[in-house]
């Protein structure tokens, strides 16, 4: 799983220019908004998963600290 990361790593600005105009290239510019619009939603969404996870695992701790 690091190694996934150690690639975004080196990423500099001309590589991510180069990724935004190909991304421009293949969807166009009318359906950019609409796609970073559903990628919000999905981060969103996945932050609010995390969130409830961490939430339940500390009330979880906290029971079993209670309980001793």
């Amino acid at each position: 799983m690091n190694n996934i990361f150690l690639i975004f790593q080196n990423l500099g600005a001309p590589e991510i220019i180069i990724i935004a105009l190909i991304v421009l290239l293949l969807f166009g510019g009318k359906k950019i908004p609409e796609l970073m619009k559903g990628l919000g939603k999905g981060v969103k969404n996945f932050k609010e998963g995390v969130k409830g996870v961490e939430d339940e695992i500390n009330s979880d701790v906290e029971d079993k600290n209670q309980k001793k």
